[in-house]
């Protein structure tokens, strides 16, 4: 097959040439390629799979159906791999429940579903974390823990396994007991807040375990700006943190959670403007290391409640390529190669993959995106509901298989 006209663009740059793929292999880049199959695409960005490495399920619900839905919902949305979070009903912290994943790891028309492993168990132990990861776990997740002989004993299995933490960084009494990020918007519905604080502090000691057992730690949907200090200082001192941002707290503020809208309730939860524009600075500086959709749907049952009772999340990795060009490139806050940077070529090194260039003799995990066009957000429980988006995922490659949209 042979895509023609296409801008590919990879970490590298942007360039206009023909890419002959076989196999799902690139195997030849230049001018006026022919052959029997021409796919025409002028006009069309050719950029790698986005890969995703915080995505949940509907209702958090483990099941066949709901990984074949979002196997094929996340290619629509031009992700190639996305990595299931580890805090789903079962848990994924046994090899019953990996083997399970594994079996629908790749589905016909679909993304390539991966997962991290759960640190602790149902009974708050540690799972079998070294034969989990050689059984094809690709990270290790868990939020805050507050047990520092646990958190050395995850260390150093991270350590002899050279495998990376996804920490999210949460005071659990804090986060219980709120719905909302605290500040204005909470006063006036009324609601619980949630003190900035509770992710903070945990960054910061997170930070020094980090340094002292020599492991690299991402922070996963890092919201506070304070937050992305500490850990932009980490990394000058040479700590290896990274820093992880959902889409939905640089494109939304909390206001959107006005008329007690479930839908805009997430965690961590949205924080007000003067912080969503600071945590766009620090994307544009590069204190923002990786991006996720932070996909977490949920049935109309557990959200078309009150506010205080609806369950967080809300879906969007349909629509993830197309909400990444609309708010940041149309609006000028970073270019495509940064876009690749952040959610292809970052989120896969931080799971053991290489992907983020397009080259002779590469594998190609790749979309094709057409700018010129539109996609629509139909979903009812979207924070994005009833938006028209600038863009559209035309085709998608995976596994060499060809996907058309």
């Amino acid at each position: 097959m042979i895509i023609s006209g296409a801008i590919i663009c990879d970490i590298n740059g942007e360039r206009r040439c023909d890419v002959r793929i076989e196999e799902g292999v690139v195997t030849q880049i230049g001018e006026n390629l022919s052959g029997d199959q021409m796919v025409k695409a002028d006009g069309c960005y050719l950029i790698p799979g986005l890969v995703d490495t915080d995505v949940r399920l509907k209702d958090s619900q483990l099941n066949g159906t709901n990984l074949e839905k979002l196997s094929l919902r996340a290619l629509s949305g031009g992700v190639t791999t996305a990595l299931l979070a580890s805090d789903s009903t079962p848990r994924i912290d046994n090899e019953i429940t990996l083997e399970f994943i594994q079996q629908h790891r790749s589905l016909r028309n679909g993304a390539t579903i991966e997962t991290a492993l759960s640190a602790l168990n149902d009974s708050g132990a540690l799972s079998n974390i070294a034969i989990m990861l050689k059984k094809g776990s690709l990270a290790v997740h868990t939020s805050t823990l507050n047990d520092y002989n646990l958190i050395s004993r995850i260390a150093q299995y991270l350590k002899m396994a050279d495998k990376t933490l996804f920490y999210k960084a949460e005071e659990k009494s804090l986060i219980e007991s709120g719905v909302i990020a605290d500040g204005a918007i909470a006063s006036q519905l009324g609601l619980p807040g949630i003190s900035p604080i509770s992710e903070v502090v945990h960054v910061a000691s997170m930070v020094e375990i980090a340094r002292y057992f020599g492991i690299q730690i991402v922070f996963k949907s890092v919201r506070e700006p304070r937050s992305i200090e500490l850990i932009a200082d980490a990394r000058k001192a040479g700590i290896a943190v990274e820093c992880e941002v959902a889409i939905h707290h640089l494109f939304k503020n909390d206001s959107a959670c006005g008329g007690f809208d479930t839908d805009a309730k997430i965690n961590p939860p949205l924080v007000n403007e003067s912080k969503r524009l600071a945590l766009i600075e620090a994307l544009k500086r590069g204190d923002i290391h990786s991006l996720t959709s932070l996909h977490q749907p949920n049935s109309d049952v557990h959200k078309d409640i009150t506010f205080y009772d609806a369950n967080v999340g809300t879906t969007s990795i349909a629509e993830y390529l197309p909400l990444l060009y609309t708010y940041l490139i149309k609006q000028n806050v970073i270019g495509m190669p940064k876009l690749v940077q952040l959610a292809s070529y970052a989120p896969a090194k931080h799971i053991g993959l290489n992907t983020g260039e397009i080259s002779v003799g590469s594998r190609c995990d790749c979309v094709l995106f057409d700018p010129s066009e539109t996609t629509e957000v139909p979903h009812h429980h979207s924070l994005y509901k009833n938006e028209t988006l600038q863009g559209r995922v035309v085709m998608a490659i995976c596994r060499g298989e060809v996907t058309k949209f």
